[in-house]
């Protein structure tokens, strides 16, 4: 997408299909983002100059994607100067309950704002990261308003469905 201000950063390929909801949500909403593969493990020095530079390339927030050992969000946080979500992917031996932990479990100083397992916790990230840019975008800001209606406007078609 063009000038991306939201950038994904996952640590397998195999993580892109726990994006697809957070995806569908930034398409419909219309806010440019870019998905890059990186390793806190495997390529640590381009992990820490994406980060590093993220700012520079009109990146607002960086969502950091990993499974089990999961220390893709904190490299990024270490150096990035724009906000860091992470987002424990599922799978593995104990079904991302080991990268939540480590996600979750920062020290002081190097924060990452963690959210839950997988595509729902992907979804999540997107919005909050819209939500943060949305501080100073007015259009954006409804744009999430309109977005927060819809939801509540299919739960009470589906009541009315249910009860009349």
């Amino acid at each position: 997408m063009a000038n991306p201000v939201i950038g994904f950063v996952l640590g397998s390929k195999n993580d892109l299909p726990q994006l697809e909801r957070a995806q569908a949500f930034l398409e419909k909403i219309g806010v440019p983002y870019e998905i890059r593969i990186m390793s806190a493990h495997r390529t640590p020095a381009e992990a820490h100059d994406y980060a590093s530079t993220a700012h520079t390339k009109g990146l607002k927030v960086l969502i950091g994607m990993a499974g089990v050992a999961a220390h893709l969000a904190g490299v990024l946080s270490a150096v990035a100067k724009v906000p860091v979500l992470g987002v424990p992917a599922a799978g593995g031996a104990l079904n991302g309950l080991d990268a939540l932990l480590a996600t979750v479990q920062m020290p002081g100083g190097v924060p990452v704002a963690t959210f839950a397992i997988g595509k729902s916790g992907a979804q999540n990230a997107a919005i909050f990261a819209c939500k943060i840019i949305a501080l100073s975008d007015d259009a954006l800001a409804q744009k999430l308003d309109d977005y927060r209606t819809e939801m509540g406007d299919a739960v009470r078609a589906a009541d009315k469905e249910l009860n009349g």
